[in-house]
């Protein structure tokens, strides 16, 4: 079955293997790197890899249009079906389409807390969110108040909330707030190595890492070995 192939092909699980598992029930995680280098493609390959286990998900973009956003995520899913020798995705992008929803806002006008709000009328209306993506916020005009309440709705709903930030340093401190980084149990950072670009594992499952890295591929953005 390609759907369960792809699971167990999927890039992120070259991601779990350095990140003590990857990001758990709820749990917030943030991808920094400086502008430009794959944090939207790291994200989808994460969004992508909730959406093949059948959560449902809701991408939320700060500086994208979700037409763009839709492109990431079919291209994205196109070459890891290349990549992995998986045949057509077509199918199977249909079916997990239906599983996601995107969301464009203004940080200017809209804050955590409405988006925790807006969340929380999908599952009113009948979509019960199981993982979140917060993509392209800037992390500097977000309270750490406001970061609580996302984290307090992430951890009362038992799902994932995946965060990104333009940053360039690989300094926990120098990326987050002694008030916020106790929220985020994951954190890894992008940055060139030479001709490639590496995923660095800065902190993991609530703990600080060792800095173990991984690639994404030059051509396609994939995580890979």
């Amino acid at each position: 079955m390609v759907k369960q192939d792809l699971i167990n092909l999927s890039p992120v699980r070259f991601f779990d293997d350095i990140a003590d598992g990857g990001l758990k029930a709820g749990q917030l995680g943030l991808i920094t790197a400086k502008k430009g280098l794959g944090k939207t493609s790291v994200l989808v390959q994460l969004g992508i890899d909730a959406l093949i286990q059948d959560k449902q998900l809701v991408h939320v973009s700060f500086d994208q249009h979700s037409s763009n956003v839709i492109s990431w995520y079919n291209s994205i899913l196109a070459e890891i079906g290349k990549k992995k020798n998986l045949g057509d995705t077509s199918e199977l992008n249909d079916s997990i389409v239906r599983e996601r929803t995107i969301l464009n806002f203004n940080q200017e006008t809209f804050s955590m807390p409405k988006v925790v709000n807006t969340i929380k009328a999908l599952k009113e209306g009948g979509i019960t969110v199981s993982a979140l993506i917060i993509d392209g916020a800037d992390m500097s005009k977000i309270s750490a108040a406001d970061l609580k309440t996302v984290s307090d709705f992430v951890q009362a709903e038992k799902i994932t909330a995946w965060f990104s930030d333009t940053n360039e340093s690989s300094s926990l401190s120098e990326t987050l707030t002694k008030e916020t980084l106790p929220l985020f149990a994951t954190v890894a950072h992008l940055e060139s190595n030479g001709n490639s670009v590496v995923l660095k594992v800065l902190k993991a499952n609530g703990k600080e890492a060792d800095g173990e890295s991984i690639k994404l591929d030059s051509k396609t953005l994939l995580m890979t070995k």
